[in-house]
């Protein structure tokens, strides 16, 4: 946070940094207009093993944890903003917001939450995860549920005297994993997903486990009743299934004006881009619930969270231009962003 803010700072864009308790966010504005755009990136990553931090260069490719996913973004986020306010274009305000926590997986608020409570708003909101130089319209819905399954417990040399809950929880994670709600399509999903993340059972191994806990990362799509998958979830024979952290979907329409816009921005400097569907989650979706139009849109690369995770060096000039236009366009999109707030208004 300290090198970002140095680095906004030394380059002309007004910073703001604030407190949110345990946490510190960043603000940094350019222009000022009618039309207000947030781009929105956080400097977090997911653990990866040592090496991983220790980014490497081959040939196109920038390797390392959180390249993709997305400091590189966000690098690109910082010379967009900074080049903007040096030169602002008419008729637009853009907002870089910067965050500690978006990969948190604990219950409560995250950092944009909290801003997005306390009133942050704009008429667009670009979040830089990785999308491939594609813009993310839709996103699945987050289920992460506390699974706990129960057994019975005996000495571990007559394991058939006792009924070992580990396994019974691998049991039940496979209903889960075909579940009817698990084989829904869309036309830009092909399918939800059920993943594993966590599993704890047995306090010593001279015995058969009475009890096991499994955190299961459900990722649901637009249109799916969260209830339902819910419901199906809870007759899979455990103990009891909790919900620990809820994401709704997300959904933006794909005709609005400025994602139309960032389509023909992101087209001009990488090839075709289109709208898309996403399978991970952002923080568009604090931004949805008030009824701010938020994508998701990044650079290419691959291996997100993965032990080869990498971002395209050479889509990362394409995709700071790509934001540095658009920029520009949304600014001339001014009256036509005005009647869409009108319309909002009367509704």
């Amino acid at each position: 946070m300290d090198f970002v803010a140095g680095w906004l700072e030394g380059r002309g864009a007004g910073l703001t940094r604030r407190d949110l308790g345990d946490r510190e966010v960043l603000t940094a504005t350019a222009g000022s207009g009618p039309v207000r755009i947030v781009f929105n990136g956080h400097l977090d990553v997911v653990p990866g093993h040592p090496d991983q931090f220790a980014p490497r260069i081959q040939g196109d490719r920038l390797i390392g944890r959180g390249a993709y996913d997305m400091k590189a973004a966000l690098g690109a986020m910082m010379i967009a903003t900074a080049n903007l306010a040096d030169t602002p274009p008419p008729g637009v305000q853009v907002e870089l917001v910067i965050v500690p926590d978006e990969e948190r997986a604990q219950p409560g608020p995250n950092a944009t939450e909290m801003l997005v409570d306390q009133g942050l708003r704009a008429d667009f909101v670009i979040c830089g995860e990785p999308t491939d130089m594609q813009v993310g319209v839709q996103a699945k819905g987050v289920m992460i549920l506390e699974v706990v399954v129960e057994g019975r417990a005996a000495h571990g040399s007559t394991p058939w005297l006792g009924d070992n809950a580990i396994v019974r929880a691998l049991e039940v994670y496979r209903r889960l994993e075909s579940l009817p709600f698990t084989r829904a399509s869309t036309p830009l999903f092909a399918r939800p997903s059920v993943n594993l993340g966590r599993i704890e059972g047995g306090d010593a191994v001279n015995k058969v486990p009475d009890l096991c806990r499994m955190h299961v990362d459900i990722r649901y799509l637009p249109g799916q009743d969260p209830d339902e998958v819910l419901r199906q979830a809870r007759d899979c024979g455990a103990a009891s299934v909790e919900v620990a952290i809820a994401r709704p979907p997300a959904d933006t329409d794909p005709e609005h004006p400025l994602v139309g816009a960032l389509v023909q921005c992101a087209s001009r400097h990488d090839h075709s881009s289109m709208s898309v569907g996403r399978d991970g989650a952002s923080d568009a979706v604090a931004f949805l619930q008030v009824g701010v139009p938020a994508v998701e849109f990044g650079p290419r690369g691959a291996g997100h969270h993965g032990p080869d995770e990498y971002v395209d060096i050479p889509s990362l000039m394409a995709y700071r231009q790509a934001l540095e236009d658009f920029a520009a366009t949304a600014g001339v999109l001014a009256p036509a962003i005005a009647a869409i707030r009108d319309q909002e208004a009367r509704a």
